[in-house]
């Protein structure tokens, strides 16, 4: 009966999804927050059929919310156009360094002084809730190929990026703490936790990611080869970019948005820009089946169209997964110890430690008033951070501490479902009318 029950909630939930998507994107509500309130309903504090503990499944909610950031993050990479050589670049990256070391060390120094937790605690709470969150930022994401606006950019390539730049700093939490091994001085923590770790994760995910790309543009091209599945192609390629990271002792989150954005960066170079994707969209609505196989072995169409169908594919599976993890998050509340601490330290992460970290982030940068204030508003966090929450309890964290991490993240990321997921359509809004009355952007020079 109980099965019956969650197939019939589950369904509902999925027709209605469908049904109110164009009227969800016009109001000041997320998806999100739905699932959240859904997993609230679905907890002992309401219907009581989802008794969902991160003390007793931690590893299962590991893996879980790890699977989910693994799609959004080749999601991510994928969604960004620009070559590699574009200046639009040194925003995302700004953000992923300045400002996200800023973060950590703020929150750090906030729970040192105002929490009493050891060193290794505070920095370990720093890198969890320092990263934003690819998952649940799609709204503010890259929306469309080709979409070069700096504020989506940005957050796009923030959120793709800090969730791997911030693990060194989980690792020197962890360390701290006796949990992990850091060398004496620290020296295995620079040297492999933080360069080794963070180049070859890039290095794999790019390799990998160039390499199976050219080789199915290769047999598509030459042989009308390897048409369809493309799917496959999506999920292989990051379950082999972060594996092979994870064997060489990498990070994998890197990798895997490494990949992504390499294969975006084929089909930059070997597509035929706008002439392309007009291609692959009348190839996506024709009814014919045998249109859309002619443009995936087109010499000139098959990398935009390789590179579209994977990306959504993707979004599609991203979607589901977010449902799984929001839900999940939902049912969780009613076993976590909560702490009085949650209601300063809140808002003073969202509206005091977040905003500042940008702005010195971006100080002098070609990024506008309004675009530096919407990404300092727009620092959601989310299944990332729940990861690496999780990560650090099946690593070691446990008793009185884990419960007070598991506090102050979960209120953190419940509090950006709500206040993120209300603001962003009316802000989005406002901001989509500024950029269509203003002149078109000049080339950035940061």
């Amino acid at each position: 009966m109980e099965f019956a029950l969650w197939s019939v909630i589950v369904g509902f939930l999925l027709v209605l999804m469908a049904l109110s998507a164009t009227v969800l994107a016009r109001l000041p509500l997320s998806t999100a927050m739905l699932y959240l309130m859904v997993g609230l309903a679905v907890s002992p504090w309401g219907l009581d059929l989802m008794r969902a503990d991160v003390r007793q499944h931690a590893a299962l909610l590991e893996r879980l919310t790890e699977v989910i950031v693994l799609i959004s993050l080749f999601t991510a990479g994928l969604k960004l156009s620009p070559g590699l050589r574009d200046r639009r670049w040194v925003l995302p990256l700004r953000l992923a360094l300045t400002s996200m070391v800023l973060t950590v060390l703020a929150i750090a120094a906030a729970a040192y002084f105002f929490l009493g937790l050891p060193l290794g605690a505070c920095i370990l709470l720093g890198a969890i809730l320092a990263p934003t969150d690819p998952v649940l930022a799609s709204d503010v994401q890259v929306n469309r190929p080709g979409d070069r606006d700096r504020l989506r950019f940005a957050l796009t390539g923030e959120g793709g990026l800090n969730d791997g730049t911030a693990f060194p700093f989980v690792m020197l939490g962890l360390g701290l703490l006796g949990l992990h091994e850091i060398g004496d001085f620290g020296w295995r923590w620079v040297l492999v936790d933080g360069l080794w770790a963070t180049f070859a994760g890039l290095g794999v995910g790019a390799l990998l990611g160039l390499a199976v790309g050219r080789l199915v543009l290769y047999l598509r091209r030459q042989h009308k080869e390897a048409v369809g599945l493309d799917d496959f192609l999506a999920m292989g390629l990051i379950a082999l970019s972060y594996g092979v990271a994870l064997l060489l002792h990498a990070y994998g989150f890197l990798a895997v948005f490494a990949a992504g954005v390499a294969l975006r960066q084929l089909e930059q170079s070997e597509g035929s820009g706008k002439a392309s994707q007009h291609a692959v969209e009348r190839a996506n609505i024709d009814p014919d089946q045998s249109v859309a196989e002619a443009v995936a072995v087109d010499p000139q169409h098959a990398p935009a169209f390789m590179a579209q169908a994977v990306l959504g594919f993707n979004q599609q599976v991203e979607r589901i997964g977010e449902l799984a993890v929001v839900i999940t998050i939902g049912a969780l509340l009613w076993s976590v110890r909560w702490h009085d601490a949650v209601w300063w330290f809140v808002p003073l992460l969202l509206l005091l430690i977040r905003p500042a970290a940008v702005g010195l982030g971006l100080l002098r940068s070609s990024s506008s008033r309004n675009q530096r204030w919407l990404i300092g508003w727009f620092g959601i966090r989310g299944i990332g951070s729940l990861y690496y929450l999780l990560y650090a309890i099946n690593h070691g964290v446990s008793g009185e501490l884990a419960d007070q991490l598991t506090a102050l993240t979960l209120s953190v990321v419940v509090t950006s479902i709500i206040v993120h997921g209300i603001s962003v359509t009316p802000l989005m809004a406002a901001y989509e009318r500024t950029v269509k009355r203003r002149p078109r952007e000049a080339p950035p020079v940061d």
